[in-house]
């Protein structure tokens, strides 16, 4: 099958999520600068949320550009990634609506938890179906940077929910930084070959 297709919806799929995200900015009540320091926490969280969903897209890029082909199990596992990112906007909203408080915070570590193991679910497929010696199966070797990113998110769950949600947010931040630049594994193997 094209991957045409595949991209396109996926590309719609997460504007649409970015946009829902920003749709959580209420316009404040007065017409000075100080009418806008409540709405900080949203702000917040919304930029933390860009950035991660951002991270995706341009690395769902990369993987997609290495794709050759695509099959009913790559997908699926395209929409399981997409589904879990969708929940992003209710995640965020509900954390920056909290102030980062526990619980909101420990859910919004499991969505980017699922995220991540759904991405990496999609990465298995791909390599599956295109066999261990594809492009995209040496650009990734052993992807210690996702398996370092999992361990944090799973980590920030417990952490946010005993009563550290700004640990568990810095080991967020953390892994956002990480990738804030685009992972050029793909783009280095495409290009030498």
């Amino acid at each position: 099958m094209n991957k045409a297709r595949l991209e396109a919806f996926s590309d719609g799929v997460i504007a649409i999520i970015i946009t829902i995200m920003v749709l959580e900015f209420k316009v404040p009540h007065g017409e000075h600068l100080e009418d806008l320091l409540p709405l900080w926490p949203i702000f917040l969280s919304y930029v933390l949320s860009f950035a991660n969903v951002g991270i995706y897209w341009s690395n769902h890029h990369h993987l997609l550009h290495a794709t050759k082909h695509v099959n009913g199990p790559i997908l699926l596992a395209n929409l399981n990634l997409l589904f879990w990112l969708s929940l992003m906007p209710f995640a965020t909203a509900w954390v920056g609506e909290n102030h980062f408080a526990a619980t909101p915070m420990a859910l919004y570590a499991v969505d980017l938890c699922l995220c991540a193991i759904s991405y990496t679910i999609l990465q298995m497929q791909i390599i599956k179906a295109q066999g261990p010696a594809s492009l995209l199966s040496e650009a990734v070797g052993r992807d210690k940077k996702g398996k370092i990113s999992l361990a944090a998110y799973v980590a920030a769950v417990p952490l946010a929910m005993v009563g550290l949600p700004a640990l568990s947010g810095l080991l967020i931040l953390a892994v956002a930084c990480m990738w804030l630049m685009p992972d050029r594994r793909i783009e280095r193997k495409i290009l030498s070959e």
